[in-house]
């Protein structure tokens, strides 16, 4: 027999049960049901004989003669409840041992303690609030399939209590990241996700259409030049935490829909976001996780502060040798070729080298690192560093091989600024945001800025090997 036939046998066995308890005076789709609490809290009021109404839906149940054992779950905890036919009456036992897995029913009844001292509810009144017509996953194998999983998260909620518990916990990770940041006077804001021209970062956009302006539109790929655009204004601390969208590839660490948490501090710098992150991290890790150190990717990650810092430059020579930076093309080529790096005929010196380090450096940093000093070609954004105009003053932060977060001490300068735009666009005037030139000309002050990487950031905490486990609704191909 195939799956689908059995799992279309199930369901009209469902439906049948469905009808009866319907006519028993059980209508399948109930209405609002006003309980104690939710269950995880009934636990800590557990009081022997204390009246208590409860609901959740079917994972457990045990039907035999004139009793029956089932467990609700509401998703903040199981909880047991015991059925007597004598205490509900003939007609409810009856129509209660017609229940499946996955119903959903509120109960009204007292507190009891079984003889293995499990807490219970004894059922006096029980209600049936929603038929499930689709049966839960086998009992001791639960949703293993990980393309199922991430195509029905509802079912994989139910049946996984761990993955429930992550996605409690990526919660409570941006509900302590807000705190922390509104404690230190951060104002959190909302810049347009809808944009005229994809800015902030460089990155493939996905286009649409505004029919009430009859203008193209995009969704926008980083907040970053409305964001700076409120520090002009006045809002000398402000924060986002919200989705990026890029029209590019989707793999381990990267999907086309992310959360993104970009941080402006006027006044600052790349030093400022520094000490920010680190204390930011430390106490995410600290007050949801309890612990400093993580499973990641294989490795053990410990976030004690303060986190490594060294430059670009000296990474480059610490592995690529000491006079890397004196050799022609054609040697960097050479090298590139033994490390199995493949490169583009029109490439740099300057590309050569960074495409070297993404491919074979950066995935060798595995406790926090800062790499500072990167090429101005590479950050068009950022503040030259004071004694080097081609180097500018940022970090990239590294942790396990993988980006987390970058930070910018940030270009201020509108005609350095207007500069740069023009560079990038080479000859295209259209691409130029012109508006964020005009809020410069007005002044910004010396601002430090950040973006962090929030799904990566939880992939980290939660030891998940794919970004697709930490997204409630990953992106994924159509069936078929």
């Amino acid at each position: 027999m195939s799956d689908e036939l059995s799992v279309n046998e199930y369901r009209q066995q469902r439906i049948e049960n469905m009808e009866k308890l319907s006519e028993a005076g059980y209508p399948a789709f109930g209405e609002a049901f006003e309980r104690t609490d939710r269950l995880d809290r009934l636990h800590e009021q557990f009081e022997l004989e204390k009246p208590v109404a409860a609901c959740g839906r079917i994972v457990a149940m045990r039907k035999m003669g004139k009793l029956a054992f089932a467990h609700v779950n509401d998703g903040s905890a199981r909880f047991q409840l015991m059925i007597q036919r004598d205490v509900i009456g003939e007609d409810a036992f009856k129509a209660f041992k017609l229940l499946d897995l996955g119903d959903c029913i509120g109960v009204q009844g007292a507190f009891f303690l079984t003889k293995t001292e499990e807490n219970t509810i004894a059922v006096k009144i029980w209600k049936l609030l929603s038929k499930s017509l689709l049966p839960l996953p086998e009992k001791f194998h639960g949703l293993s399939d990980v393309e199922t999983r991430y195509r029905q998260r509802s079912l994989d909620l139910i049946s996984n209590p761990e993955v429930m518990d992550l996605f409690k916990k990526r919660s409570k990770v941006m509900r302590e990241i807000r705190s922390y940041l509104d404690q230190r006077d951060f104002l959190e804001v909302e810049t347009p996700m809808l944009q005229q021209l994809a800015g902030g970062a460089a990155a493939k956009p996905f286009q649409a259409h505004y029919n009430a302006l009859n203008v193209d539109v995009f969704m926008r790929i980083a907040p970053e030049l409305y964001l700076k655009r409120l520090i002009v204004g006045g809002m000398d601390r402000v924060y986002e935490m919200n989705r990026n969208f890029r029209n590019e590839g989707i793999d381990r660490t990267h999907n086309p829909e992310f959360t993104c948490l970009e941080i402006y501090q006027a006044y600052g710098d790349m030093r400022s976001m520094q000490t920010l992150i680190q204390g930011l991290f430390l106490h995410i890790a600290e007050t949801v996780f309890e612990k400093i150190e993580f499973e990641w990717m294989g490795h053990t990650i410990q976030l004690q502060t303060p986190w490594k810092e060294v430059s670009y430059h000296d990474l480059i020579c610490e592995h690529l040798g000491a006079n890397w930076f004196e050799l022609d093309e054609a040697g960097m080529r050479a090298i590139a070729e033994e490390r199995e790096v493949g490169l583009e005929d029109v490439m740099s010196a300057k590309e050569i080298t960074h495409e070297i380090y993404d491919k074979t450096i950066e995935g060798t940093l595995i406790q926090p690192t800062f790499i500072t000093r990167l090429p101005a070609e590479l950050v068009p954004l950022a503040n030259t560093c004071a004694d080097d105009p081609e180097l500018v003053d940022v970090f990239e932060l590294i942790i396990g091989g993988k980006e987390i977060a970058p930070a910018y001490s940030e270009l201020n300068n509108p005609l350095e600024q207007r500069k740069r735009f023009e560079e990038q666009a080479k000859s295209d005037e259209s691409a130029i945001d012109h508006d964020f030139l005009t809020a410069l000309e007005i002044g910004m002050p010396p601002t430090g800025g950040m973006g962090i990487g929030i799904d990566r950031f939880m992939m980290l905490l939660t030891g998940s090997d794919a970004i697709r486990d930490v997204i409630l609704f990953p992106q994924l191909k159509p069936r078929g």
